[in-house]
């Protein structure tokens, strides 16, 4: 199926107008009736790529994004995220884990306090949000990540986290006493 020009522009107009990754059906309903979204998209993408700026499927959206291999050299005049103190990141890990969590429950699985400092970065980035309350003595709210989450760590969803198994680091093995290195 051919793409029509006008469809391409309008679809890269509203891709670069747009602050969030927007999603096919969104650019859909811009788009005439007789074009499809998905088709236009793909063919955004092979203009685009290799180029500077590449369409990339993040959030369960499509947004325009500076070419990986460019990001490096970009550092000095793109103004970076304020860096999350060590405990957010933390706790951002848990909640990306273990969703929908409790405090107490990031707490556990953390092995220490959450202070309010740590959830209160968390939110004014706008990496997590109230997602229910637990029907539990107390009520106590829900955490869960946002699309924003995905968006500031290249992610389409939630299935593209490493695996938690993927994260261990195991000790090194011994090496048998027979083949002990030699002094």
């Amino acid at each position: 199926m051919t793409v029509r020009d006008d469809d391409l522009r309008l679809a890269e107009a509203a891709l670069f107008a747009s602050a969030e990754p927007m999603g096919a059906r969104a650019l859909g309903q811009l788009l005439p009736e007789d074009a499809d979204a998905d088709t236009v998209l793909a063919a955004l993408r092979e203009r685009y790529a290799g180029r500077g700026v590449e369409l990339a499927e993040v959030a369960g959206g499509w947004q325009f994004r500076t070419a990986p291999d460019l990001a490096g050299k970009l550092r000095r005049v793109v103004v970076q995220p304020r860096r999350l103190p060590r405990a957010a990141m933390e706790a951002l890990a848990v909640v990306a884990y273990h969703q929908p969590c409790t405090r107490a429950e990031i707490e556990s699985v953390r092995g220490a306090a959450l202070g309010q400092a740590a959830l209160d970065s968390l939110l004014e980035a706008g990496l997590i949000a109230p997602c229910g309350k637990r029907d539990a003595p107390g009520r106590p709210t829900l955490w869960g990540t946002t699309p924003a989450f995905l968006a500031r760590f290249g992610l389409r969803d939630l299935r593209d986290l490493p695996r938690r198994e993927d994260l261990v680091i195991e000790p090194p093995t011994p090496m048998p006493e027979n083949h002990a290195p030699q002094t």
